[in-house]
């Protein structure tokens, strides 16, 4: 018997090794035999408690500087 409706739950959700809070999901890509193949990766922590925060362009001291 065939199932009527897919299945769209997230299959794994990636967390951030230090903190264990749930990151976003990357897309990067990676050449096999001359074609690009996404790979989907851990995208970086946006908690600013946590000691590999990534801060946002907007919380950089110079993301309103032009031309840098």
């Amino acid at each position: 018997m065939r199932r009527k409706e897919r299945d769209t739950a997230t299959q794994a959700e990636h967390v951030c090794p230090a903190c264990d809070h749930p990151v976003t999901t990357v897309i990067k890509r990676h050449k096999t035999l001359g074609i690009f193949v996404p790979a989907w990766v851990a995208g970086p922590c946006h908690n600013p408690d946590c000691r590999e925060h990534v801060p946002d362009v907007a919380e950089r001291p110079d993301a309103d500087e032009p031309g840098r």
